[in-house]
C-alpha cells in the first residue's frame, strides 16, 4: 500500500488545564478506539500549551462552538467541541473521542489539516470560526 506523501500539520495550541484530561480521555479509550486515541495522543504531544488567560480567542479548545469546512464535499457544519458525556450529535455537540473532534482541538481560524474520517479516507478540514461559550452569551 502506496502511503501519500507526509503534510505538514499547522501549529495548534491547548490550553493548559485541558491536557492532562484529554490525554487521560485517550488512553481510556486506546482499547476501543485506537486510531482516535492515536490522533489524540498525537496532536497533544505537539500541542504548544497556553494558561487560559493567553489562548487567542480564535483557537478551537473544549467547549467552543466551531464552524468548519469539509474542502472535499465543501459541505460547512458548526459543532460544539464537548467531552463524551455531554456529546449529542443531533444538538451539534461532538466528542473530543471522534475523529472530527480530535482533529478539530488546537485549531485557529483559517487554519486547514488534512484529517482521517470514520472510514479512514482523509479529508481537508478547514476552521472558518470559533466562539466559546462566554462569548455567545
Amino acid at each position: 500500500m502506496t502511503k501519500t506523501k507526509a503534510v505538514k500539520r499547522p501549529p495548534i495550541q491547548l490550553i493548559d488545564d485541558e491536557v492532562e484530561p484529554i490525554t487521560n480521555l485517550a488512553l481510556s479509550v486506546e482499547e476501543r478506539l485506537p486510531q482516535v486515541s492515536e490522533l489524540l495522543l498525537n496532536e497533544i504531544a505537539r500541542a504548544k500549551t497556553c494558561r487560559r488567560d493567553k489562548i487567542p480567542a480564535d483557537v478551537v479548545t473544549m467547549n467552543a462552538t466551531v464552524e468548519f469546512v469539509d474542502e472535499a464535499s465543501g459541505t460547512s457544519r458548526t459543532v460544539q467541541l464537548v467531552y463524551p458525556r455531554e456529546a449529542d450529535i443531533s444538538a451539534g455537540r461532538i466528542s473530543i473521542i471522534t475523529p472530527i473532534g480530535a482533529g478539530l482541538i488546537g485549531l485557529r481560524s483559517g487554519q486547514a489539516i488534512l484529517w482521517p474520517d470514520r472510514d479512514g479516507n482523509e479529508r481537508w478540514l478547514r476552521i472558518i470560526s470559533v466562539t466559546h461559550p462566554a462569548e455567545a452569551a
